[in-house]
């Protein structure tokens, strides 16, 4: 059975259930899940589990981001990216009148912990509907802020036209940051309104695009052994082979390893289990079965 995690470079156009849709057909396997999407307009790394690596998606989604961006001034859409209908258009006299350092303000006031209202076209639930489809069928949707984390938040340039400001940044975040808003809110302080128009995801934790292949590239040849990915997430359990055997079937195992949140157990190069160790006992948190 193929198993392990793919890294594609999602091009402009599909969508992440499309290449999800692409990798199945060049696989020859339907077990294949993602650690979270990208819109058809982003491009970047999309992180793919295979077989039974499916199961260490989980986590993966939780992993800090980073994501090249151009933001607009001077327009906002329905969607905060240029898919979306314009709702808004600054007048000319406003986009002259702000000034470069207006805009570094608030880039930095929008950098460190935070409070995001997500955009409303995303994929977060509404009285069990996705809200992207609530604001398709015409509703007005207004989601809870939440707490993320900005870690980074770089200017790189300001290119201005006579009815655009375009803002190329870099912004390393937390999982759940949506880089959208983020140009929704800089456009609203700035009274001009804002919307991405290009977004590439570069990194998600520790794995970077510059690994990953072109979605036309998919192959059993691209994936990685879930047991190189994990080493890097987790330090390693190190157990004999009659306990690495014992957990893998899920039972509970003694170590004399201190109370760690997260372990994984490797046994020649395979990914047998992440597991917790609490007062030296190790119990699995998630199994990866083998025939």
């Amino acid at each position: 059975m193929i198993s392990g995690i793919l890294l594609v470079d999602k091009p402009i156009g599909p969508s992440s259930h499309g290449v999800v849709s692409a990798a199945r057909k060049a696989l020859n396997t339907r077990k294949i899940g993602h650690a979270g999407t990208l819109d058809p307009m982003a491009t970047g790394l999309l992180v793919l589990g295979v077989g039974t690596a499916t199961r260490l998606l989980t986590h993966l989604v939780g992993a800090d981001k980073s994501y090249s961006a151009t933001i607009r001034l001077g327009s906002a859409t329905v969607t905060d990216d240029s898919e979306g209908d314009v709702v808004f258009v600054a007048s000319d006299n406003v986009l002259a009148e702000l000034s470069d350092d207006d805009i570094r303000r608030e880039i930095v006031a929008l950098t460190g912990v935070i409070e995001q209202r997500p955009s409303a076209v995303s994929a977060i639930k509404v009285d069990g509907q996705r809200a992207y489809n609530l604001v398709r069928a015409g509703d007005d949707v207004v989601l809870d802020a939440r707490t993320v984390t900005v870690s980074r938040f770089a200017l790189h340039s300001i290119r201005r036209s006579p009815r655009a400001i375009d803002v190329e940044v870099t912004v390393d975040c937390s999982s759940g940051t949506y880089i959208r808003a983020l140009a929704r809110d800089i456009g609203a302080a700035l009274a001009c309104g804002g919307h991405l128009t290009a977004l590439r995801r570069t990194r998600v934790g520790l794995l970077s695009v510059e690994d990953a292949c072109p979605i036309d590239e998919i192959s059993a040849e691209r994936i990685i052994p879930a047991a190189r990915i994990a080493r890097g997430l987790f330090p390693v359990l190190t157990l004999t082979e009659t306990d690495s055997v014992a957990i893998g079937h899920g039972k509970r195992v003694a170590t004399s390893t201190p109370d760690t949140e997260r372990v994984a157990v490797i046994r020649d190069d395979t990914l047998v289990a992440i597991a917790t160790v609490v007062d030296g006992v190790a119990r699995v948190v998630t199994g990866f079965p083998h025939d």
